[in-house]
């Protein structure tokens, strides 16, 4: 930006006027409503300060002149919450301007130039992306700062599992969407990589899958990344976009949109039919819910082949981020297909929530084996959403991931740099539960076993008075807890997490209802949201009175399964320390508590 400093030297930025700011930045109030930041020194970033209550403020970026992009951020009124970085360095050797237009109340005399984010506004060459509110997971991921919500795109390559997904670099909370970057080689420890797709002049960019087209189909190389997403504007339509360096930048195709149907219809989600040489493209018909069926041999060009969803399943909210998968069924040589369907609201204790279904797929259309009016939840808690999966995971395997809140609350968790993590990766496969149903059995994917220190085994037989055991001191209790009780006829098992100050989860196996429930309403903090206290209920399906299950507890989190994937809970909690103790108590009868593992977790074990 060496240009910038010399033109401002001569006075030609700001004409005759004399300016204020801070250091390498001018300013010019024109109205209450509106100021020019002008930069005048080199620097990396432009430090955005940040209050969640603020309004809203549109912050244009003019470079040369030339209209380039714009960007919303709840700039600082009254008080500094956090601060996000603009990336100004594509702009350097060029006269960049920044148009800030906030939406002050003139009734009330305020204007622009009265809100502190005018002297705490700066450049600088770093940006300290270190997140340590207590309340970040330790091994779950999540953006080192800003808004993120939906999982994208995701695809495994050479060694590398690629996680987009939906974000707002300049916020935590839903605006400005993009796609963000993470990778990883073991699926727990994620590096947070440049943010890879922006808003543009076809809209925001919302969910979407990718693929490694092998074979060039669409024309830009032999293993180039395709992505379809869906463009966000007046109207929803589907955008291409390719990369040539495996997923680390893309390039937007320049026939956008590639698919544009009567109705607002968003996430496109794809896989390629070895069996019929074409690409098979899912697009939620989100309104109507309804998931369209599409073929396409390049990618570029799609034929309509059918439609699943009408009358079927749970149809509350809106369908959203399909996904459709062949599947084992465990124990057999049998294989089925699982059409993924996200809704909101409508899922079984509120909100947003993943329901499935179970059939077979011709290469264009799609047939349920059960009655119309089955639903299947592929999670029983109340933050686990927008679930899909990796595009050519290794050795076979169905990995998925979802986003680990609910809209009902998720702009209202009591976090600030960031908003959202995603649930742990799981794989799935099926099973035939004794109703004769066929159902996704969600298993905690093997990675996560690196992470494991040493445990004890421990035993015991469980009474009405039960039995305590310490979790973790160290890493805030981070850890999985590995049991199986056998739980006599009429009786009820209860694992209680608490602290000293009386915050806690409660857990009960009841084998008579067979099921599995969470209770969080005296969790920690609840009172940001009436929807977020709650008691949730998983059907068990386990079959006899043994019960396997891993609870893995991070910081603001509880995740639990069946040993074998027959349930999955998954449920965010915000204690205002952390769980200390597991109980163990049995009820209407005594419980054998067969085996008890406590592992501690270091998610950098398995770096």
């Amino acid at each position: 930006m060496k240009n910038l400093i010399a033109t401002a030297a001569t006075g030609l930025l700001l004409g005759t006027l004399t300016a204020w700011g801070t250091d390498g930045i001018e300013m010019r109030h024109q109205g209450p409503n509106n100021t020019l930041v002008r930069v005048t020194a080199p620097a990396r970033y432009i430090l955005l300060p940040v209050q969640e209550s603020a309004p809203n403020a549109e912050i244009r970026i003019l470079s040369d002149g030339k209209f380039d992009r714009q960007i919303n951020v709840n700039l600082a009124n009254t008080r500094v919450d956090y601060y996000v970085p603009l990336d100004i360095t594509p702009y350097e050797g060029e006269h960049l301007l920044i148009d800030v237009r906030t939406h002050y109340d003139r009734t009330t005399g305020r204007e622009s130039s009265d809100a502190v984010w005018n002297e705490l506004i700066k450049l600088s060459d770093s940006f300290n992306r270190e997140n340590t509110e207590k309340f970040r997971p330790k091994f779950h991921h999540s953006p080192d700062y800003g808004w993120m919500n939906d999982p994208n795109g995701m695809f495994y390559k050479d060694g590398i599992w690629h996680l987009y997904y939906q974000y707002n670099p300049y916020g935590s909370k839903w605006q400005n969407m993009s796609w963000g970057h993470a990778t990883s080689t073991d699926l727990v420890n994620w590096e947070m990589q440049p943010v890879v797709l922006e808003p543009g002049s076809i809209g925001a960019i919302f969910s979407g899958s990718s693929v490694i087209d092998k074979d060039n189909t669409a024309g830009f190389g032999n293993d180039a990344v395709i992505a379809l997403y869906t463009s966000a504007d007046a109207i929803q339509t589907q955008s291409l976009a390719y990369s040539l360096d495996n997923g680390q930048t893309f390039t937007n195709y320049y026939g956008n949109p590639v698919l544009v149907y009567k109705r607002e219809s968003r996430d496109p989600n794809m896989f390629w039919d070895a069996e019929r040489q074409c690409w098979v493209l899912l697009l939620a018909s989100a309104l109507d819910g309804e998931m369209l069926i599409y073929n396409s041999k390049d990618l570029k060009e799609f034929e309509l082949t059918g439609s699943f969803g009408k009358d079927y399943g749970c149809r509350d909210g809106v369908w959203e981020c399909p996904d459709l998968l062949q599947l084992p069924v465990d124990g057999t040589d049998e294989k089925k297909w699982v059409l993924i369907c996200n809704i909101n609201p409508g899922g079984p204790f509120g909100g947003s929530a993943t329901q499935y279904f179970v059939g077979d797929f011709d290469g264009k259309t799609f047939k349920c084996d059960s009655p119309a009016e089955t639903v299947k939840w592929m999670d029983y808690g109340k933050d686990h959403y927008a679930t899909v999966s990796w595009h050519n995971a290794p050795d076979n395997r169905h990995t998925v991931i979802g986003w680990m809140s609910n809209w009902e609350y998720a702009n209202d968790v009591p976090t600030k740099q960031f908003r959202s993590s995603n649930t742990l990766p799981r794989d799935l496969s099926l099973f035939r539960a004794p109703d004769g149903e066929l159902y996704v059995a969600s298993r905690p994917s093997p990675e996560l076993e690196a992470m494991r220190l040493p445990a004890r085994k421990q035993s015991a037989t469980i009474n009405a008075k039960g039995k305590s055991y310490q979790l973790p001191a160290d890493r805030d209790g981070i850890c999985e807890i590995a049991a199986t009780l056998t739980i006599p006829k009429g009786a009820t098992t209860d694992l209680t997490l608490s602290n000293a100050a009386g915050e806690k989860v409660v857990m009960t196996i009841d084998p008579a209802a067979d099921t599995f429930s969470m209770d969080r309403t005296k969790s920690g903090i609840t009172d940001f949201s009436e929807h977020f206290p709650a008691v949730t209920v998983a059907p068990a399906r386990n079959g006899s009175n043994t019960y396997e299950v891993r609870i893995f507890v991070d910081r603001s989190s509880i995740e639990a399964f069946a040993a074998d994937g027959r349930f999955a809970m998954t449920n965010l909690v915000f204690p205002e320390n952390p769980y200390t103790t597991l109980s163990v108590s049995s009820h209407g009868g005594k419980t054998r508590l067969e085996s008890l593992y406590i592992y501690p977790l270091d998610p950098a074990k398995g770096k």
